[in-house]
């Protein structure tokens, strides 16, 4: 009998475990090479995973709500097929035996009784051990030190430090100054214990409604407060005439997605015009790592989607200054349909240098958008309006109907100023407002 383990598979470069949201498959069916065997979470996005064979389910070792580290066997297939092979439950419980740490590692109550096992600890902070992005928000966000981070059994592959290890640590850490009550510690538990009131104090009076936060939007939730308390936001206004590009485009859509087969829309212009406009001004492109500046070659724009649930995410298109009209309308559109259609995957969501977001797709005139972390800036554009303005002409000021679009742009004051963040905005208007309305698709 042939049996092949479903590993968790790696779903980004910085994507180091996932949560398994539903199995579509139970022990005993049968199932074809890439069909869908389970949808998964990451802090991303949600994704379909295709089984890596053909045959007949022999174990399910996960449950679903069990967060676990990619690379971890969730599920074996009998590839010798036939309805015979279905009865092959003795192999239930062989497969536990050969991996018994991602069985115990999505159960909160173990680790708990991970603290006392510090030779595990140790032995995997000898050298500087890997953390996700998000475990060292979580890290920052509860003001656990870096010594006291590197004491933290994990659960991860090579003894990493998963985000339900830092989430249980902090659960454990907050509960265990209580026991010792006459201890100088209480003023110290004090504050820590106040954290988790809110989540169980809600007072409900009146007519109200009262709706849990689902899994992404506790995650936008987490990510904008952090961002806000990372970075010193400035945002800065400024317009635009935008009136060659909607002639222009009125002008040639049919024929665009006649000859191309793509719709041409308002977004891959507006990129167009950030890219151009970036490679001026690369402190727009760059992060921060303490008191270093991190300034990026690569100038991948991110623009903000809403899913069908109306939660955003930001895809991204990478390299967007080495494309043409065309392949940034491919890719918009590509990104837009998925993320309509929950097919993102992770890596769409990731790398993302600079952000772009229109405010103006739901009716709003301009906005203060936050920063997407770890970049330094984000660009919202507003609705465009027509609106009468005062022209300058050879023959004298006039004034003429034109097409206005309000542009914001929030950046990190700890690098980018006034007059940086100020600058680069100008050129970003200026660009848009220079578009050749003779241009050839």
């Amino acid at each position: 009998m042939a049996i092949v383990d479903l590993v968790m598979p790696k779903m980004g470069e910085s994507i180091m475990e996932a949560t398994i949201l539903k199995w579509h498959k139970q022990v005993g069916d049968a199932i074809k090479m890439d069909e869908t065997m389970l949808e998964i979470a990451t802090d991303k996005v949600d994704s379909e995973v295709p089984s890596t064979a053909a045959g007949t389910i022999t174990s399910i070792l996960f449950n679903v709500n069990d967060v676990v580290p990619v690379g971890t066997v969730i599920a074996q297939i009998n590839t010798d097929g036939g309805a015979e092979a279905a009865p092959a439950a003795p192999v239930v419980p062989a497969a536990p035996v050969a991996s018994p740490a991602p069985q115990q590692a999505p159960a909160a109550p173990v680790v708990t009784a991970a603290p006392p096992a510090a030779p595990v600890a140790k032995a995997s902070s000898d050298g500087n051990r890997f953390y996700s992005p998000l475990v060292l928000n979580i890290a920052a966000t509860e003001k656990i030190s870096m010594a006291e981070l590197e004491s933290i059994h994990g659960t991860g592959n090579e003894g990493r430090v998963t985000k339900k290890d830092i989430l249980n640590y902090v659960a454990n850490r907050s509960a265990a100054p209580v026991a010792p009550a006459p201890a100088n510690a209480t003023p110290a538990a004090t504050p820590v214990a106040a954290s988790p009131a809110p989540a169980s104090s809600v007072v409900a009076s009146g007519n109200v409604e009262l709706v849990e936060m689902d899994r992404m939007r506790k995650l936008i939730s987490d990510h904008m407060v952090r961002s806000k308390a990372t970075s010193p936001h400035v945002t800065s206004f400024t317009e635009a005439d935008v009136t060659n590009i909607v002639k222009w485009r009125d002008a040639n859509k049919a024929k665009f997605e006649k000859q191309y087969g793509e719709k041409i829309t308002f977004t891959p212009i507006f990129i167009e015009a950030i890219a151009n406009c970036i490679r001026k001004y690369p402190m727009i492109n760059a992060s921060v790592d303490g008191n270093t500046i991190i300034i990026k070659k690569d100038i991948n724009i991110g623009m903000a989607t809403a899913l069908p649930s109306g939660n955003l995410i930001v895809p991204v298109i990478r390299n967007a200054d080495t494309k043409n009209l065309l392949g940034l309308s491919k890719d918009v559109n590509g990104l837009a349909n998925a993320a309509r259609n929950n097919k993102l995957k992770a890596d769409d969501t990731q790398g993302g240098t600079f952000t772009m977001t229109n405010v103006g797709t739901f009716g709003s005139l301009m906005g203060t958008p936050i920063i997407n972390q770890p970049q330094v800036a984000i660009l919202a554009v507003g609705s465009i309006k027509k609106r009468p303005m005062v022209l300058e002409t050879p023959a004298g000021d006039v004034i003429a109907i034109r097409n206005m679009m309000y542009l914001s742009l929030s950046y990190d004051h700890r690098i980018v100023d006034g007059s940086l963040g100020a600058s680069f905005l100008t050129a970003v208007a200026n660009e848009l407002e220079a578009f050749d309305i003779d241009r050839s698709i």
